[in-house]
């Protein structure tokens, strides 16, 4: 339970401040709590409801959708099910580029301008109205209260995009130290950098750690070698996004933090899509979020089977993402949370379509088969997998104590067992991993697999 500040701030505060923002997010948090509960089928209900509004509103405002509804002879009026909107065509971040004024609301409120950081191909150039940031921001409100963790208790984010990280005016840090949050960049993690973050957060104790798992991990991991306890703080939950959580990653941040790990999935272009309850599900925020899975020919899958995750924001009006091809990986639940919610699951998220690597013969694989080969290798301190084409694989790694020269043959041969004997495995040793221009961090990338999803 939050402290007298706390509750003051979350009360208080953090409402007034939303209101002069001329944001609902209050309301729209409240009913998100009311209808979490609902039964399965009352939540579609809902969700066909503002479906139906949405592409009326869109249908009036914004001439990119005006003119494709015309051209597939699409009437809102006739919605009558979540799966009419497949006579639509999928949205792609190609269509969004092409199409960028086109997509904005006549009637749009309080647009701003955003970037995706482009670790799958260039980045994407799109646009935010009021309305999705307040659910947004409502979504995540809910979920972390899932957790016991309230607006105004205390948290620090570990973050590396440049949105955030750029805004730290003086008004932000005021706010900020206000809010109880505090910033800290993930760019750089050096042993000095690592060793500054802990001791704030030794100074801090938040409530909440909030950032990406790669982050996160390596600051646990840094703290175990030195010996630094992180076990004391108090810490309630750490909150990871924007990247794969893998099983290490979880094990180690919960080990050292002695705290449960919860995950968080989405983007800055489609939302936030799912988070994670005490139970374990990843709940979709199917309030505003309508999620389809699809295969490689476009064909929308059934619940349980593997493919890409396409979103339709219900928040998006002022700049709509409809049938938005996200170019991750994943799989739709098929069974209720045992926390009762009627909130549908996502019971698996693989990754990014990019995280996949492609053999020399056109095996497709995940890049965990490649990754479990440098993990088993003691000396193999750190390391990221770049597959620059077919013929040519780039391996970076930092040696640990252990590393000797045979562990580079190792690499090789695991690697050239997993992606033929033809490719060429070039390995690197390095003091610091290259990390995306985001700040975040991935362990396998696709050149190949870049630019197909480019083209999509």
């Amino acid at each position: 339970m939050s402290d007298l500040y706390g509750r003051f701030v979350s009360r208080v505060l953090f409402p007034l401040q939303e209101r002069l923002k001329h944001h609902d997010t209050v309301r729209v948090k409240e009913g998100m709590e009311d209808s979490q509960w609902w039964p399965r089928e009352r939540i579609e209900a809902l969700q066909l409801k503002r479906l139906k509004a949405f592409l009326l509103d869109v249908q009036e405002h914004v001439p990119y959708y005006r003119a494709l509804f015309a051209e597939h002879r699409f009437d809102p009026v006739g919605v009558a099910s979540i799966a009419d909107l497949q006579a639509l065509p999928y949205l792609t971040k190609k269509l969004i580029r092409d199409n960028s004024d086109a997509l904005r609301a006549s009637n749009a409120v309080g647009l701003s301008r955003f970037n995706t950081g482009g670790s799958s191909g260039e980045p994407l150039i799109f646009f935010i109205g009021t309305e999705r940031v307040t659910h947004d921001v409502a979504a995540k409100w809910r979920a972390t209260r899932w957790w016991d963790v309230d607006i105004g208790d205390p948290e620090v984010v570990i973050w590396g995009s440049p949105i955030e990280l750029g805004t730290q005016d003086r008004v932000r840090l005021i706010r900020d130290a206000l809010m109880r949050t505090r910033l800290l960049p993930a760019f750089e993690m050096s042993d000095e950098k690592v060793q500054g973050f802990i001791d704030t957060i030794r100074e801090m104790r938040p409530r909440m750690l909030f950032g990406y798992p790669s982050a996160i991990s390596h600051i646990a991991g840094y703290a175990e070698r030195k010996g630094i306890r992180l076990d004391d703080l108090g810490v309630k939950v750490v909150f990871v996004t924007s990247e794969r959580l893998y099983d290490h990653q979880r094990e180690a941040i919960s080990r050292l933090f002695a705290c449960p790990v919860a995950n968080g999935y989405g983007g800055r272009d489609a939302g936030f899509i799912a988070h994670q309850c005490p139970s374990g599900s990843m709940h979709i925020t199917a309030e505003d979020i309508v999620v389809e899975i699809i295969d490689g020919e476009g064909r929308v899958l059934p619940p349980g089977q593997s493919g890409e995750i396409v979103v339709t924001h219900l928040a998006t009006r002022d700049y709509p993402f409809i049938r938005y091809r996200t170019g991750d990986v994943g799989v739709l639940g098929t069974q209720a949370c045992a926390c009762g919610r009627g909130l549908p699951v996502l019971s698996e998220i693989q990754g990014r379509s990019t995280d996949f690597v492609i053999a020399a013969d056109g095996t497709v694989m995940h890049g965990l088969a490649l990754i479990y080969v440098l993990r088993d290798i003691p000396g193999v301190a750190s390391f990221k997998i770049v597959q620059e084409s077919l013929g040519l694989t780039t391996v970076y790694v930092v040696p640990g104590p252990a590393f000797v020269p045979g562990d580079t043959g190792r690499i090789e041969s695991g690697l050239k067992r997993r992606l033929g004997d033809s490719v060429v495995i070039d390995v690197k040793q390095v003091e610091v991993l290259p990390a995306e221009a985001s700040g975040k961090f991935r362990y396998v990338v696709s050149r190949i697999a870049t630019d197909l999803a480019a083209r999509a």
